[in-house]
């Protein structure tokens, strides 16, 4: 590989970087949000169990739960060994 296409990846890798700690901060958000729909649902009445708002609820922690566990995959990868790999 010439010295070009390295810094190429070497640019790449620290546009990654930085994407995976904006994933990061993006996560701690999500996660602020989905605690405090859960602690919504959770102090629900028991006669709103199974009221609309509580499946409204319920709907969006597990649609935040899905979201939580695809930004969990993209941080922890690896990119940089394999970047290292190709640039040797």
């Amino acid at each position: 590989m010439n010295k070009a296409r390295r810094r190429q990846i070497e640019a790449i890798r620290e546009r990654i970087a930085s994407l995976v700690q904006e994933a990061e901060a993006i996560t701690s958000d999500l996660e602020a949000i989905r605690d405090e729909e859960q602690e919504y649902r959770d102090n629900m009445p028991d006669s709103l169990a199974d009221s609309e708002k509580a499946q409204a609820a319920d709907a969006a922690i597990d649609a935040l739960d899905n979201v939580l566990q695809d930004l969990e995959s993209l941080t922890s990868n690896d990119f940089d060994g394999p970047l290292s790999d190709a640039a040797a």
